[in-house]
């Protein structure tokens, strides 16, 4: 109550008029005590509920009227009771505020009020604020999993000291709320940190939501970020939609490909950055947003902010953390590691068991991986499809990767033998990815086909009636 009440109007004419006319007309009990604990005024559904004449509570002493009550106590010491709960002497039970009114420090009156006049109502109250709360929560749970973090730290696999020195740098940053622009070549796993970032940050609670901005056209890129109003556009959708941005409120927004997101747009960008807000397509009033952006890319952005590509202010915006993912040829001793999760992984999702054998590990480790994870992942997945029985051989690797690697001489051969076992590898395995059709073949080779068919025989991988062993 204020503080600043006088006592003449607190039990005035004007003030008994007032309550008259407004308070005894309301269905919530009301009453008003002076200094001493009697009661002033009290409103017609009070003392219906107390069960008493208005003449038999009015100017009487509070605890003459209801021997339980703890107002005395309010007035005393000045300190409101909220949302207590209280037996009357007449046996009813009910939750009620006891609010001591003041005149600066003084104490002059108390006002009181029943907030539930039955506990039934208050339990069943409580019941739909939990199933309430249970429909929240499971509402939450289905926007995390459709708008959340699917990975973590323990996703990232490797030991090698300069993924492991990725991940430190990376969590650090996750501990803070400053934008974060990661750099990588493709397939190097730049989402997967993002994901691991936001899952260990403060939002981890809140959506994660990806935006592709190589992926969505120019003129649909606003759209799909800020989201539009009604009839914004012809093809707009009744009601509208919500955007990237509103969908990540309070999470992380991840923008993949950033280098390539049109010069028109990164203006557009900035301004959300700037003031934390979004303006949808046809929409009038701007919309406050608390997202952390987290971009990628595999462009130098210096290079395309000299030439005039890309804004060197939301370079700056963007590009607060900077996190770099090394490629895989830097961290080659992490090679086996990958192979076996991947293994794995195929393992679990089809029911197919293979093992590799140490050739394979060793073919595999020295080739330089221009298509970083992403293409380690697919050629462990060919591997497996295409090789025959529980090993995977040399023989089962895509003749791009053995084609890379050099013949290594054994003991007692001469450079001759060397290059024919080579040869043979590699007709052998043209062979499989042609599934053995050999005119495809010879084709791929660039040879004729009655010279694929003699080298065939010289190596003793052709039949009587030409076919493949």
């Amino acid at each position: 109550m204020s503080k600043n009440i006088d006592k003449s109007f607190l039990f005035s004419e004007e003030m008994e008029f007032l309550f008259e006319s407004v308070f005894d007309k309301l269905p919530i009990a009301i009453d008003i005590l002076d200094a001493e604990g009697n009661i002033r005024m009290i409103n017609k559904t009070f003392f219906y509920y107390l069960g008493l004449e208005k003449d038999k509570v009015i100017n009487k002493y509070v605890l003459d009227v209801d021997r339980n009550s703890r107002f005395p106590l309010v007035l005393k010491t000045g300190q409101n009771e909220i949302a207590y709960r209280h037996k009357f002497a007449n046996g009813k039970e009910a939750i009620v505020h006891r609010i001591a009114i003041k005149d600066g420090d003084e104490v002059i009156g108390g006002f009181g009020m029943i907030l539930f006049e039955d506990l039934n109502e208050l339990r069943k109250l409580i019941e739909k604020n939990r199933l309430l709360e249970t429909e929240l929560e499971h509402y939450k749970k289905t926007l995390r999993k459709i708008h959340g973090a699917k990975y973590s730290w323990e996703n990232i696999i490797g030991k090698s000291d300069a993924i492991v020195e990725c991940k430190k740098k990376a969590m650090k940053m996750a501990n803070m709320d400053s934008n974060i622009l990661i750099y990588g070549e493709s397939g190097v796993g730049k989402e997967l940190f993002a994901h691991a970032i936001h899952n260990s940050s403060k939002r981890r609670d809140y959506p994660f939501v990806t935006v592709n901005c190589a992926a969505i056209p120019e003129q649909l890129m606003e759209s799909e970020l800020f989201g539009y109003e009604e009839g914004a556009f012809t093809g707009a959708q009744k009601g509208g939609k919500i955007g990237k941005f509103e969908l990540a409120n309070h999470g992380t927004i991840f923008l993949d490909e950033i280098g390539d997101m049109p010069y028109t747009m990164q203006a557009k960008l900035l301004r959300v950055l700037q003031e934390g807000e979004i303006e949808r397509v046809g929409g009038k009033a701007p919309i406050k947003v608390d997202v952390r952006v987290i971009s990628a890319t595999n462009k130098d952005l210096s290079k395309l902010v000299k030439e005039g590509k890309f804004r060197s202010d939301l370079f700056y915006r963007i590009n607060v953390l900077m996190l770099n993912v090394p490629p895989l040829r830097e961290r080659k001793e992490d090679i086996p590691l990958l192979i076996d999760h991947f293994l794995s992984l195929l393992t679990q999702n089809s029911g197919i068991y293979k093992k590799v054998s140490k050739e394979v590990y060793d073919i595999l480790e020295k080739y330089d991986w221009p298509g970083n994870i992403r293409e380690l992942r697919n050629v462990i997945e060919r591997m497996v499809v295409n090789s025959e029985g529980d090993i995977i051989r040399k023989t089962d690797i895509p003749l791009y990767i053995l084609k890379k690697e050099l013949p290594v001489r054994k003991k007692g051969s001469g450079l001759q033998e060397m290059l024919e076992e080579f040869e043979k590898e590699i007709i052998f395995e043209t062979l499989k990815e042609c599934n053995y059709n050999k005119s495809q073949a010879a084709e791929i080779l660039k040879i004729p086909r009655s010279r694929l068919y003699r080298k065939l025989k010289k190596f003793g991988i052709l039949e009587e009636n030409n076919e493949v062993k």
